[in-house]
């Protein structure tokens, strides 16, 4: 297939033969006869078994490709790439790309029986003061950002947890604490290198592609490889934040507490909340832990007050401190089962309300059902219009959430994690039906809305669609554009794909998915 005799493919293998049972598979034997022979990880070494078992999902640990290549820069991954699809795409080989490994699904960036791209060592980070931008890789976590350029008395907007890595996230979206003063980190973002399915490496920016550059900002990994970042910076001078914990009780002055701020965001733009019902099974306490985040070193302000006057909290962390240290509160843990699901919906009480019913319904069947270290969260936090106010002139992204004309909206999301495949089937339902029950009330009355965050998402959810039908058209569009072969349709499998969606909406059951 590659134009390689089997001769030839069992010599290029013969040394790892002698340490390991190998099976010798023609798509890894491809990259063993290029360039990067000296870049790949196979079953059995314990590198290879290293990098599975970082991913954040144990969904994703035990996914076993055939091989694992990690190339160090953009030159490598089109090497990757060319080598990878040298037939018709129909023949050519299956393939995952890999940033941070933070999507808990199946699959969404790694691959059984194919070639895992794996950016680990794309992850430089680079302050250019001159241009006030820092250069990251898409393998870089935010922790690597943020210590970086802390010192420096700068800062970019960024992911809330230390470990997500920065390609996924920020091709989600992105939100940061620094949301409501600078915007959604996708439109931080100046400037994309990006490879292409034919192996090119191109720029997209707001006068080179710049079809590109908009469709990269929510889109995915629908259009190509990412291999480096752009993001503007701005004066940083420390943070006053941390977590506060409540008893169960309080919900109601929480959830109004949080009409209140969302309400406001644009009156006190360098502040930002997340209220988090939760439950873990190792102290049986139905607790709210509330992130409490601002950007400079002001204790208590004044945009907090009515959080910080209900009474009764059982621990406290605020503190001035560094961004890199609220991150690492929220840093991921490897080792369970892991379930995302999201929902957006108006900045109403009745809806938060019914969700915290609805959730108090799953708990109570949970505990009655699930056994050994499993915890629920509940993450409500403010999705205001300050959030892209400054995105169109920024070039753009494809998220769509212009269209709800200035309203104000509540991102949730349900965060479950267990122990033992044998309990994967109850955890899921639990948050499905969660997600179910508070999205048809929400639709019951008039307060639903039709944005996903894709960050968050369920691989049953659809975010793409939740873009608007312009949004979905424009990307098919750019898919068509600069991948007419569908390499990233139909040969990385993993992802969000915009092939799935016909005219703003998911394929159904029994539809065929579109030829672009």
């Amino acid at each position: 297939m590659f134009g390689l005799k089997l001769t030839l493919l069992a010599a290029a293998f013969a040394p790892l033969a002698a340490t390991a049972q190998i099976k010798i598979d023609p798509c890894c034997a491809a990259l063993a006869s290029s360039s990067l022979k000296e870049r790949l990880l196979h079953p059995g070494q314990t590198a290879f078994e290293s990098r599975l078992n970082s991913y954040f999902d144990v969904k994703q640990q035990s996914i076993t490709p055939r091989c694992i290549v990690q190339p160090k820069n953009a030159e490598e991954v089109a090497v990757a790439i060319k080598t990878l699809t040298a037939a018709s795409p129909a023949k050519s080989c299956n393939f995952a790309i890999r940033s941070g490994g933070q999507t808990p699904y199946a699959g969404a960036s790694n691959i059984q029986d194919g070639v895992t791209i794996d950016l680990q060592y794309i992850s430089a980070v680079e302050y250019d003061a001159d241009k006030s931008l820092v250069k990251v890789g898409p393998g870089a976590r935010w922790n690597d950002v943020f210590t970086t350029l802390e010192p420096l008395g700068v800062i970019t907007t960024g992911g809330r947890s230390s470990t997500v890595g920065v390609g996924g996230s920020t091709l989600g979206g992105g939100i940061s604490y620094f949301s409501a003063e600078h915007g959604l980190i996708c439109d931080n973002v100046l400037e994309f290198e990006v490879v292409l399915a034919d192996g090119r490496i191109v720029t997209a920016n707001q006068t080179q592609n710049p079809d590109l550059f908009t469709v990269l900002k929510g889109g995915n990994n629908n259009f190509g490889i990412v291999t480096q970042f752009k993001f503007r910076t701005f004066k940083y001078e420390g943070m006053w934040g941390g977590l506060v914990i409540y008893p169960e009780t309080t919900i109601q002055d929480q959830f109004k507490a949080l009409i209140n701020f969302s309400n406001n965001v644009d009156k006190n733009q360098k502040s930002a909340v997340i209220v988090i019902p939760l439950y873990q099974s190792k102290t049986s306490l139905e607790l709210i832990l509330n992130s409490y985040d601002h950007a400079e070193p002001v204790v208590r302000p004044a945009a907090f007050n009515e959080f910080l006057a209900i009474p009764g909290n059982i621990s406290d962390t605020t503190a001035v401190t560094n961004m890199s240290n609220l991150a690492a509160a929220f840093a991921s843990q490897t080792g369970t089962s892991v379930y995302f699901g999201t929902l957006t919906f108006a900045n109403d009480l009745r809806v938060m309300n019914a969700a915290h019913g609805f959730y108090k319904h799953v708990l109570a069947d949970l505990k009655a059902k699930a056994t050994g270290d499993w915890q629920i969260y509940n993450l409500y936090q403010p999705l205001p219009p300050v959030y892209w106010r400054d995105s169109a002139a920024r070039g753009g992204n494809i998220l769509g959430l212009e269209r709800f004309d200035g309203e104000t909206l509540c991102l949730y999301q349900i965060y479950l994690s267990w122990q033992g495949s044998e309990q994967d089937a109850i955890f899921q339902k639990a948050g499905a039906d969660l997600i179910d029950k508070i999205g048809d009330y929400a639709s019951s009355i008039g307060a639903a809305n039709p944005y996903l965050y894709l960050d968050y998402a369920d691989k049953t959810q659809d975010p793409l669609a939740g873009y608007g039908a312009e949004n979905v058209k424009k990307m098919k569009a750019a898919a068509k554009k600069y991948d007419p072969k569908q390499i990233f349709q139909k040969n990385v499998p993993g992802g969000f794909k915009i092939s799935q969606v016909a005219q703003g909406r998911p394929v159904q059951a029994g539809e065929q998915r579109e030829e672009l």
